[in-house]
């Protein structure tokens, strides 16, 4: 999850959202990402769907059968969805987020009995830090924004 973290705060940095994710099989990084959103003018470039398409052409396979997600935010819907297709085996996530996750949250898509896969899920692991990397993004975007009306 530190690495998750890390990669959060080079999304901060490019003006993106401090979200970062990894996916680790077998003991080995073989996808990393974190959002680029803005950067990449693309909305579903979150930090997992990033990670997930180089884990992807690393491995040669789209399937990420006993892989692991570690990722600083709750997965949102498409990315929900995304983990499920590639059959990711667990993941682990800092901050719940209340207003679009999907790993329960405001969804729960990781026990639903009409998906043929289900994930195991790890909530609030360094949540305090991926929380305050959150805050602390938001309120500065906050005071730019009020900064530019005055």
């Amino acid at each position: 999850m530190k690495i998750a973290l890390f990669l959060a705060g080079k999304a901060a940095l490019h003006g993106e959202t401090p979200v970062g994710a990894i996916i680790v099989r077998k003991g080995r990084i073989i996808g990393s990402g974190f959002n680029r959103v803005e950067s990449d003018q693309d909305p579903t470039a979150h930090a997992e769907i990033v990670a997930l398409r180089k884990a992807s052409k690393n491995q040669g396979d789209w399937r990420l059968i006993d892989a692991s997600v570690y990722v600083t935010l709750e997965p949102c819907v498409m990315c929900a969805a995304a983990l499920l297709n590639a059959r990711v085996s667990r993941v682990v996530f800092g901050a719940w987020d209340t207003r679009y996750g999907a790993f329960g949250s405001l969804f729960d898509f990781s026990h639903d009995p009409r998906y043929n896969h289900e994930i195991e899920i790890k909530s609030g692991v360094m949540r305090e830090e991926a929380g305050q990397q959150l805050r602390r993004f938001f309120r500065q975007k906050r005071e730019e924004t009020k900064s530019r009306k005055n």
